[in-house]
């Protein structure tokens, strides 16, 4: 429930209620999507709650005739996002394909919220994940005292989906078995769940759509078949082009999530995460931002992601123990626990880096000291 704007949860006792870490997006941005749906005079495909214009503005921000500023929540091409909204406007399921760190999952968290006002109806893909967390299970208690019947079906998230139109998300589609994921062809070409035991079938209502997510560089992915993958129109999120883009979706995020956990405003420390985002991109991309050096990459992938968690723990570091403004000694032990997933060899690529390229660099000194302090 929503208490003064604020999304909170019920606590037994009759206890005041209690403020919600992180609100689901629908929750955390109620207010945008009211505004949105009060002025949204598009057509509007089955079930959905905006027009796909609105949706898009939903994502990459706006302002509104009535004044209303909606905040950006993606920062990359419109295009991309163009792309995405149609295909969900269309019967052909949308697969969010990138390195780590390109906001798939928020932007599917997103999608999901703009379109059906729910982005709940989700699937965590992982190694284990049983056919069951795709079409469906059953009430073990119910089954064995009345036997199959659809009361003691228990519909996963995609099922619900299917029969309420709405769009069900699945997280990490590649860390899904193969055989599970194929689970998935008949929905997504027939739009019918079957259901054998008791010789019925859910077919989709108008509305229903697919959201995936996927990244091939992490460990423990398994391919899709090409089968699936037709099924799926592709888009790709890419890294941020620019170090200005990239510091903007680093400084938005860890204002949101400072907001959230009462630490100092991100302005005091804009430095520092400019600082963040530059080493991790010189990294990530084997040369310095003018150019002019070659250095070598370790074997984690730097992304935006970790540049935000970066940041927000150096910012939780100058809160406590700090004087509430983010420093080089805050963000120094988070930059290299990013860096140095491998203890022998990214160890000496960071070291290499720190030698030929911060210690050289003007205005680097206290950051260049921080981090040979903590890299000892």
């Amino acid at each position: 429930m929503t208490v003064s704007g604020e999304t909170t949860t019920a606590v037994p006792g009759g206890a005041q209620p209690a403020q919600v870490l992180r609100p689901h997006a629908e929750d955390a941005f109620a207010q945008e999507l009211a505004a949105l749906a009060a002025q949204d005079d598009r057509p509007r495909p089955p079930r959905w709650k905006l027009s796909p214009w609105a949706v898009a503005t939903y994502l990459l921000g706006g302002t509104l005739p009535d004044g209303t500023v909606i905040t950006p929540k993606y920062v990359g091409p419109r295009r991309i996002v163009e792309v995405a909204v149609t295909t969900l406007a269309t019967d052909r399921a949308l697969l969010l394909l990138g390195v780590p760190g390109t906001a798939k999952t928020w932007v599917s968290e997103h999608l999901a919220a703009a379109v059906s006002g729910d982005s709940t109806l989700l699937v965590q893909g992982t190694a284990g994940t049983p056919e069951e967390a795709i079409r469906y299970g059953w009430n073990y208690a119910q089954l064995l005292a009345h036997g199959p019947s659809r009361d003691a079906l228990v519909p996963s998230p995609v099922m619900r989906a299917m029969a309420e139109g709405m769009t069900a998300r699945i997280e990490e589609l590649t860390r899904i078995p193969a055989d599970v994921q194929d689970t998935l062809i008949t929905v997504l070409s027939e739009k019918t769940l079957p259901i054998p035991e008791l010789g019925q079938e859910v077919q989709a209502v108008r509305g229903f759509n697919v959201i995936a997510t996927a990244n091939d560089r992490d460990r423990g992915v398994n391919d899709l078949s090409s089968a699936l993958r037709r099924r799926f129109n592709t888009v790709v999120l890419p890294l941020p082009e620019s170090i200005e883009a990239e510091v903007d979706i680093v400084s938005r995020r860890v204002d949101q999530i400072g907001r959230s956990l009462d630490l100092p405003a991100v302005p005091d420390g804009i430095d520092e995460i400019r600082r963040v985002v530059t080493v991790f991109r010189e990294l990530r991309d084997g040369i310095t931002a003018d150019g002019r050096t070659k250095v070598k990459s370790p074997s984690g992938t730097l992304s935006t992601a970790e540049a935000i968690s970066v940041a927000t723990n150096g910012l939780a570091l100058a809160a406590h123990f700090g004087d509430g403004v983010l420093r080089p000694g805050d963000v120094a032990a988070g930059i290299l626990g990013a860096v140095v997933r491998d203890p022998v060899a990214d160890r000496v690529v960071w070291q290499e880096y720190l030698e030929a390229v911060v210690r050289e660099r003007d205005g680097w000194t206290d950051f260049y000291r921080a981090c040979r302090e903590v890299s000892a």
